[in-house]
């Protein structure tokens, strides 16, 4: 039901090379039965790009079910399969058996409760059909707890026959007891008993007679002891009831025999549902398995291809301790198909190797892989592997031979759908010959497409890789200075050996290494050079690039400081501004409450003067000039434009009244794409939204000269309106001042009071020169460095004088 036909990757030789099995000694540890523990030990890779997905996706759901539910127990999944048999058969079970079939009902009920959802707007998966094809059989666990209580002994309730056939032992028991103690205890018989005690033999009560007794004492003789001194004897007043005891433990056995077999034959007709239970739990048991793994590694899901593109993200040697392990990066098998990690030993080469292997591996086991989210695996049929020392005492050959024996059968079976992994390749024999037929083994797999991975020490194979397209160079860091490897892979860098600075950093005498140096040819010495340039552009490379990613985290996160302090201060004004009209109007309102007051005071008291006429004329021209102020002070917050603006109506230097704060101003920047511009209030900048704004047509002042126009639409003059800052970031100094001091100069005919230079820290060289500019300019005031909130040392304030 639950089988699938799997093409299985069985090359054993790599399977063991690259430590599979320890992977799955760790799987079998996380399974909770025997079944499931078989089932993980059997486990291999596919190459079936369906069946990898599947298994995948069932590893992720169960993790997600894991993560979510908790854990789920298997414990208690008992092997039934031979008991079904004998079911099958019409066999009665004993009660161990039907006490292990219990247990896997226990273990179904279990399971299936696990994977009830609480919410019916959970998403199915790959789980879901198992769960629901699980019987518990319920009815038929529940009697099997009731009948039977330990593997020997079945419950008096199992059946009233029982019960009462149980009850009469007891009662006869008791009898027994009764006579016996009454022998005992009397004076004629205690003289004659060895001990004051009962016994039992083959099953009966017996007195322990002295053999000097014997024929005195009436009753049957069962045993004696072994020195004959003492005779165990069955008193007659208790044969009987002896006799009734043994025919009622035979009726006991003969109703325990029922029950069992008519348990037996109940079971029978569910033995089809019994052995779908075993299969599923057993699978789920092998699934949860795998998802424990993965929560351990923090292991993920890898994408799969059938490209042979590998692109590993961070990836983990599962098999080396987590707080020691270094992540590393690696992609082969899209720009090329044949990558070459040079470098010292030591170095991580071998790890690297190993940990592309395994992961394939791992991952077309459906096993997810100890690497980022988005990593890619390809799929390949087969996966061969030539790592560690090879030599064979067994069959008289060297490393070298036992090396190129297993590459021999790499090259005839290898096609351009498996993956090869080297490790020093062409080792083990004269240096000058290993290079070259390791060059030669590699442009073979290499021509014929096939996915390859190899460690070499071999400067011969690192200009190979330089001068051939479609195979790339690789090496492991390793510094100098510690003499340690940091072992991690750069890819598309060759490495280099480090013999001589090794050697030097240890203590070898400079005469030495001077000597050695001029031993070696000068075209690799050459090489060697230009290998060491290039791994020192990269360190150099690598730290700029750190230093700019923290430089954007810098300016970013000013941004945002700088955003939130524009963002209080423009609540704080609107709030400021609000709250002031408010007490305004209240005081418009008081005042004018009280002239009505007066007034009315007034009328009354000038009601037969003649002049109530004329005061009421003087009150009405109160109350509107009260009418009138107030409308101007009090802020309506709900006000709406006469006329509603669109974007394009908007151009700098336009004349606007905010309705919100109830002031007028100037549009200094175009709306962006939400409809925001910033407005000039005077001295205050804010930014507003169009929809806050109405165009007006009022005469503005153009230029320091404070004459004015009012020709229609509103014309400024790029003096009156100045930004508050200008940016100077990216220029030298010479671009750099003559923009300032422009700026400065309209700034100030401006009538502001301060403005801010943006200039960046960078070398310091731009802040100098500004500064020095600022010093020689007699309309500024003082100048400083910025503050904590203003852009600290990457600005300048300018103060100009009043």
């Amino acid at each position: 039901m639950l089988a699938r036909c799997m093409d299985i990757v069985l090359n054993t030789k790599a399977i063991k090379t690259l430590e599979y099995n320890k992977i799955i000694d760790k799987l079998i540890q996380y399974a909770g039965s025997t079944l499931g523990k078989e089932r993980c030990s059997k486990l291999l890779p596919m190459n079936n790009l369906e069946d990898i997905t599947n298994a995948q996706k069932e590893t992720s759901d169960a993790l997600t079910r894991i993560l979510q539910k908790g854990s789920i127990s298997f414990s208690g999944l008992k092997d039934i399969r031979g008991s079904i048999k004998r079911l099958e058969i019409g066999s009665t079970l004993g009660m161990g058996e039907l006490l292990q079939i219990s247990s896997v009902l226990d273990v179904a009920l279990r399971v299936k409760a696990f994977s009830r959802n609480e919410s019916d707007e959970v998403e199915p998966d790959t789980l879901d059909m198992r769960f629901s094809l699980l019987e518990p059989l319920s009815p038929i666990n529940n009697e099997i707890k009731r009948c039977i209580v330990s593997e020997e002994e079945m419950s008096d309730d199992a059946s009233s026959t029982l019960k009462h056939i149980r009850r009469t032992i007891k009662n006869t028991n008791e009898k027994i007891r009764e006579q016996l103690n009454s022998i005992v205890s009397s004076q004629t018989t205690k003289s004659m008993l060895r001990e004051n005690i009962i016994t039992m033999r083959n099953g009966r009560y017996c007195l322990p007679v002295r053999s000097e007794y014997k024929g005195q004492f009436q009753g049957m003789v069962h045993d004696q002891s072994s020195t004959g001194s003492t005779f165990f004897i069955e008193p007659m007043a208790v044969v009987k009831l002896n006799n009734d005891l043994r025919e009622l433990a035979s009726q006991e056995q003969d109703e325990i025999e029922r029950i069992l077999a008519e348990l037996s034959a109940t079971i029978a007709l569910e033995t089809e549902k019994l052995t779908d239970d075993i299969t599923i739990l057993t699978e789920l048991d092998f699934i949860f398995a795998k998802a424990y793994l993965s929560k351990q590694l923090k292991a993920s899901e890898p994408i799969f291809n059938t490209k042979g593109y590998v692109n590993i993200k961070k990836g983990r040697h599962p098999l080396i301790d987590p707080k020691q392990v270094v992540p590393i990066d690696i992609h082969l098998g899209d720009e090329f198909n044949l990558l070459i990690v040079t470098g010292p030993n030591t170095g991580g080469k071998t790890v690297s190797l190993k940990t592309v292997g395994l992961f394939t591996l791992m991952g077309q086991s459906g096993l997810h892989i100890p690497a980022f989210d988005g990593s890619e695996l390809a799929v390949f049929e087969e996966v061969y592997a030539d790592i560690g020392d090879e030599q064979s005492i067994e069959q008289s050959l060297s490393t070298f031979s036992s090396h190129m024996t297993n590459t021999i059968n790499i090259i005839k079976n290898a096609t351009p759908n498996s993956l090869v992994l080297f490790d020093e390749l062409g080792a083990g024999t004269d240096p000058t010959e290993g290079a070259a037929l390791a060059m030669s083994i590699l442009s073979y797999l290499h021509n014929q497409d096939i996915r390859t991975m190899a460690t070499t020490h071999y400067s011969e194979l690192k200009i190979f890789a330089l001068s051939t397209p479609g195979v790339e160079n690789a090496c492991c860091e390793f510094s100098v200075e510690t003499l340690r490897p940091t072992y991690r892979l750069l890819i598309g860098v060759p490495g280099k050996s480090n013999a001589f600075a090794i050697s030097s950093k240890l203590g070898l005498p400079d005469y030495i290494i001077d000597d050695a140096k001029s031993r070696i040819d000068s075209q690799d010495k050459s090489f060697e050079d230009v290998i060491s340039d290039l791994e020192q552009s990269r360190i150099t490379i690598e730290k700029e690039r750190e230093e700019i990613a923290l430089l954007k985290e810098e300016a970013a996160e000013l941004k945002l400081k700088l955003s939130e302090k524009q963002e209080k201060l423009d609540n704080a004004k609107e709030r400021i501004l609000r709250e002031a009209n408010e007490e305004a109007r209240n005081i418009l309102a008081d005042a004018k409450e009280f002239a009505d007051e007066t007034i009315k005071k007034y009328n009354k008291w000038t009601k037969e003067s003649g002049l109530g006429k004329a005061m009421e004329d003087e009150r009405g021209l109160l109350r509107n000039k009260l009418n009138a102020a107030e409308s101007k002070l009090a802020l309506k917050n709900k006000a709406k434009p006469s006329k509603v603006h669109k974007a394009k109506d908007f151009r700098i230097g336009d004349a606007v009244n905010v309705l919100s704060l109830g002031l007028k101003g100037t549009v200094s920047t175009l709306p962006n794409a939400k409809g925001d511009l910033f407005v000039q209030m005077g001295i205050l900048r804010s930014q507003v939204n169009i929809k806050d704004l109405e165009l007006i047509d009022e005469p503005v002042i153009t230029t320091p000269t404070l004459k004015k126009t009012g020709s229609g639409k509103i014309k400024m003059a790029k003096s009156y309106n100045i930004s508050t800052s200008v940016n100077l970031i990216g220029k030298t100094v010479d671009e750099a001042l003559p923009e300032l001091d422009k700026y400065l100069d309209d700034a100030y005919l401006a009538h502001l009071p301060q403005v801010t230079v943006i200039h960046g820290r960078g070398t310091g060289a731009l802040k100098n020169a500004v500064h020095q500019h600022l010093k020689k300019l007699k309309y500024v005031d003082s100048y400083r460095l910025g503050t904590f909130g203003e852009g600290d040392q990457g600005v300048t304030i300018v103060e100009f004088k009043k």
